[in-house]
């Protein structure tokens, strides 16, 4: 097993204040079912071990919620921040209202065995409407923060203009995007990052190897279209150059100081280590201007 040789730098989560670390564990892949409870928990206790210390789960992410529960039993949930969305529960689909994010909230409290959250999220929605509307998810999220169930509330799904439309309420704390700035595409970039820094909105970005096509294994040209073909010739240019894809993806993520935390899954304890590899590899900026050219 490697040891921690490097530390991840921490930021400031917007208006929040809290400090957390550049890469985050998301809990998407130890909720599967190809994936024990004791390796999810193995993998959860080798994060927080290696200084990572934001975790984000997700009432749709199978047994996630649950075996995360299990590894933060015994003091594990006072060293890291807790995030958990609510929306997109398998049961209650789409349900934004008031009793269906208190019943959803309470749920994954009760899974994730605490009695607070740092942050919640609405999740996917498919129109903000029941979101933003009186006694809708956004105004329930508050009412649970007063209560102190949830100490900061946000949004996290695909559609920018959604973000643009929480973040005027002036009643989120966190936006979180993702698939939509990595090396192979920057839309967030256009406008949603500086206007969430214009607001003072901590950003966490989702996935920064796009959902599998930038890892070190050679991606497939034909998967989503057009950024196949262009993870292929990012690959195909770090292999001629010895270099990592994983490391050069995770590491441009890490570089946009608009972005807090960059979410990445890990099922296993090989892969957390392998991802916080590659956060803390050095890479010269020979090779980030290279990289550029290609872009």
């Amino acid at each position: 097993m490697s040891t921690q040789t490097n530390s991840l730098p921490k930021r400031r989560l917007g208006r929040t204040e809290l400090q957390v670390t550049s890469l985050s564990l998301g809990g998407a892949r130890i909720g599967g079912s190809n994936v024990t409870d004791d390796e999810a928990i193995e993998t959860v206790h080798r994060a927080i071990t290696l200084g990572i210390n934001y975790i984000d789960t997700s009432p749709l992410y199978g047994e996630s919620e649950r075996r995360i529960g299990l590894a933060l039993a015994d003091g594990w949930r006072e060293k890291i921040y807790l995030a958990t969305k609510t929306g997109t529960h398998p049961k209650w689909w789409g349900d934004y209202s008031a009793s269906g994010t208190r019943r959803s909230v309470e749920n994954s409290l009760k899974l994730l065995g605490t009695d607070y959250l740092d942050v919640c999220l609405v999740h996917d929605p498919s129109n903000m409407d029941p979101v933003i509307a009186k006694d809708g998810a956004l105004e329930t999220l508050q009412k649970m923060r007063d209560e102190g169930l949830v100490r900061f509330i946000g949004v996290g799904m695909r559609q920018h203009e959604f973000h643009k439309i929480a973040i005027e309420t002036g009643m989120v704390d966190v936006i979180l995007t993702f698939l939509d700035y990595t090396l192979v595409r920057q839309t967030a970039n256009e406008w949603l990052l500086p206007f969430a820094s214009e607001n003072d909105i901590g950003v966490i970005n989702g996935s920064p190897i796009a959902a599998g096509l930038l890892s070190d294994l050679e991606p497939n040209v034909d998967e989503r279209p057009p950024e196949g073909e262009i993870a292929h010739k990012l690959w195909r240019w770090a292999n001629d150059n010895n270099l990592s894809l994983l490391n050069l993806a995770i590491q441009f993520c890490l570089r946009q100081s608009l972005i807090a935390t960059n979410l990445s899954g890990s099922k296993n304890v090989t892969e957390v280590e392998q991802n916080f590899a590659a956060a803390t590899t050095p890479i010269t900026d020979e090779v980030w201007k290279q990289l550029q050219t290609l872009l």
